[in-house]
């Protein structure tokens, strides 16, 4: 062979090589490619090999995996007025390729925005107390308002948490305040119940006391009995009869 049958074997083989790459098209399992032929929607390839017209067909490919989109702080007015920052963490996944190329400009960041946009208006439409003790309802209606928008553009939101809420310094001492308040309130209603039963017991006793009067005479000598266990302690009585009647059965305990 001569030089230039060489160069010639040499050059058709390269063309052929970039005639493949450019024809052979390869896709991952968790991606699809959208193919436009002059401008036209073709169809979705993929995965795996696939051939393309070269110069005639573009292709997009779309990641169909679950991505997480994070929210940043939005300012939010509640309900009741009260100023709050909120985070939130959104998980959505691509279900049409060919919606999310062709019927939106760039489904990522329209996503993004219509998540902002959700976030503050269901937020604030409810009252701070409501944000703080009922995330999951909350979390689950974010996510439905977003599932009504982005379905037609073939995207879903599986998942949307709200993740930080931050109060004003001052909204947060009114709510420390609030809650010493609870507990003050429920360590008295408990105490008022002890002392409620207490007396109630005592009623019955007094009761029990007067139908016999010799049980509170032995509840005396039973108190004096412990009261003379206390070597400082001296118990004196106006009767001495009565005195020298409470020492003797005080030792007769004792014994």
């Amino acid at each position: 062979m001569s030089i230039i049958e060489i160069i010639l074997v040499f050059a058709a083989l390269i063309v052929l090589v970039v005639l493949a790459v450019l024809t052979i098209k390869i896709t991952r399992q968790y991606e699809r490619a959208v193919v436009f032929r002059f401008g036209k929607l073709l169809g979705v390839k993929g995965p795996g090999l696939f051939v393309i017209i070269p110069f005639v067909d573009k292709i997009v490919r779309v990641d169909l995996r679950v991505r997480q989109l994070d929210v940043p702080k939005q300012t939010i007015v509640t309900r009741d007025n009260v100023s709050v920052d909120v985070d939130a963490i959104i998980y959505y996944h691509v279900t049409d390729s060919c919606r999310a190329i062709v019927e939106v400009e760039d489904y990522e960041g329209a996503t993004a925005l219509i998540a902002q946009t959700t976030l503050r208006d269901v937020l604030g439409q409810n009252e701070l107390d409501t944000i703080l003790s009922d995330r999951e309802t909350l979390n689950h209606k974010i996510q439905e308002e977003i599932k009504v928008v982005t379905e037609p553009w073939g995207v879903k939101a599986d998942i949307v948490t709200i993740r930080d809420i931050s109060l004003p310094e001052n909204m947060q001492r009114a709510i420390a305040r609030q809650a010493e308040a609870e507990r003050e309130k429920r360590s008295r209603i408990i105490l008022a119940e002890g002392e409620y039963q207490a007396s109630e017991r005592m009623c019955e006793a007094a009761s029990l006391y007067e139908k016999t009067p010799v049980a509170i005479k032995l509840r005396e000598f039973q108190t004096l009995t412990e009261i003379a266990k206390e070597r400082n302690l001296i118990v004196v009585t106006n009767n001495a009869d009565s005195l020298g009647t409470t020492v003797g059965c005080v030792k007769a305990l004792d014994r």
